[in-house]
């Protein structure tokens, strides 16, 4: 088995997981403009705050969400990075997620969306803090392949060895994704957003179960040829 000799690999494995995320972030927000207009389609005299609705959601997604988004990224990256480079101790996990958590937390979309001052934006921030420390824990592992690898299934099933340990990840980060998205349901004046909340908590929702089939159906096609 060959492997890389050098931390090249580190560089290598960052951008291959880059182009997932960057990917996933596109489909997203094109899903999302998909279903706020079949949404505002649907609904009676939805025809008058169409055009307002889709105006706000345009700006957003191509501005804040867009921008957000990347810097989140890359935040997230560099903290994979110097954990790897650190040696993935309990004490370097630790330090570093209590460097990156609060820049993270700064482009993070959901809490920029709603107000701070809320009741429910402590859980948000928990929640949160709980994803941020499952990405640091699954990027250390996905940075961590030395050997050769060229695209993201490849290197998924050298990180991951089973399906089900890749699954188990994935419904880990879902389980935290569905909470936020109940809170916002629960209590929808959390929301910043001037029109259209009733709209975007409907849409919140069916694109998390769509998102879920999708990713669900992606770790399937990647281990297939292992079963």
């Amino acid at each position: 088995m060959t492997t890389e000799s050098s931390e090249d690999y580190i560089e290598r494995n960052c951008q291959i997981v880059k182009e997932r995320m960057v990917d996933q972030m596109i489909h997203s927000l094109n899903l999302g403009r998909k279903l706020v207009e079949e949404e505002l389609d649907n609904g009676f005299l939805n025809f008058i705050f169409k055009p307002v609705i889709m105006a706000f959601y345009d700006y957003w997604s191509q501005n804040d969400a867009k921008h957000g988004t990347m810097k989140q990224i890359q935040v997230t990256l560099e903290a994979g990075k110097k954990l790897i480079q650190n040696g993935c101790s309990e004490q370097s996990f630790k330090e570093i997620f209590n460097q990156y958590f609060p820049k993270y937390l700064r482009y993070d979309q959901t809490t920029r969306q709603c107000y701070k001052n809320h009741p429910n934006f402590e859980r948000l921030k928990e929640i949160a803090m709980k994803t941020f420390e499952n990405y640091l824990k699954e990027l250390a592992t996905l940075l961590s392949v030395k050997e050769e690898v060229k695209d993201y299934p490849e290197l998924c099933k050298k990180a991951f060895i089973s399906k089900e340990k890749a699954r188990e990840n994935l419904l880990n980060q879902l389980k935290l994704t569905e909470e936020s998205i109940k809170i916002v349901e629960e209590d929808p004046s959390i929301l910043k957003v001037p029109v259209g909340r009733r709209v975007i908590i409907r849409v919140l929702r069916k694109g998390f179960e769509l998102t879920k089939k999708e990713f669900m159906d992606s770790i399937s096609e990647i281990y297939e040829l292992d079963d």
